[in-house]
């Protein structure tokens, strides 16, 4: 039965059922359509490299199959997976061959996230904006271990995929998340200690339209 014929029902039925090979062969060539169109921008993609992130998402979709509420196209959920894969690859792959020392050298002249930069803001404002983030880098170096500083910095400045971050730190993701929620919540009471709300801070470097 061609992919486009298939309602959710059915796909759900095929990928459980005996015409589980065929349903799945059906919706590898969907998956790969799709990725050839969202990563046509991505450049010095093989036929390989799609290959590969349709096999990770046929088999992350088939684990969460029951997870489907029908709330849309069921190929466009799937879709919606396997284009999340690909970035999440594209992503580590971006990482894979720098340093744990050149990211943090990275990260040292410019403590500004990108999310929190804002090149409309006045005088008045960058003077304030840099003004705190002075003080958490300095908050940042006193009170947080050179490993909650590193992880921290490296996720939650650098943006690099935590899956990367807890590799090159020797160590696994739960182990990398409870170091980061220590990490922020020492940093969140020091800031209190320092009279620096959280809210107010990200309030600061709101843009406005």
């Amino acid at each position: 039965m061609p992919p486009h014929e298939r309602s959710n029902d059915e796909w759900l039925a095929d990928l459980r059922g005996p015409n589980r090979d065929a349903a799945l062969a059906d919706l590898r060539a969907v998956l790969l359509r799709g990725l050839r169109f969202a990563l046509d921008q991505s450049g010095n993609l093989r036929d390989t490299d799609l290959e590969d992130f349709a096999q990770e998402a046929l088999l992350r979709i088939l684990d969460n199959l029951d997870s489907f509420r029908g709330e849309s196209r069921f190929t466009t959920w799937a879709h919606k997976i396997a284009v999340r894969v690909a970035f999440s690859e594209l992503r580590r792959r971006r990482w894979k061959d720098v340093s744990l020392d050149e990211w943090l050298e990275q990260s040292e002249g410019d403590f500004t996230p990108q999310l929190l930069a804002d090149e409309n803001a006045t005088p008045e404002e960058v003077a304030v904006q840099q003004s705190l983030l002075d003080a958490i880098a300095r908050l940042m170096r006193d009170e947080l271990t050179e490993r909650q500083r590193k992880a921290l910095v490296l996720v939650a400045i650098r943006g690099v995929p935590m899956e990367e971050v807890a590799r090159r730190m020797n160590t696994n993701r739960n182990a990398l998340y409870k170091l980061l929620h220590d990490a922020r919540k020492r940093l969140k009471q020091a800031m209190a200690r320092e009279g620096i709300n959280p809210q107010e801070v990200m309030q600061l470097f709101e843009r406005t339209p």
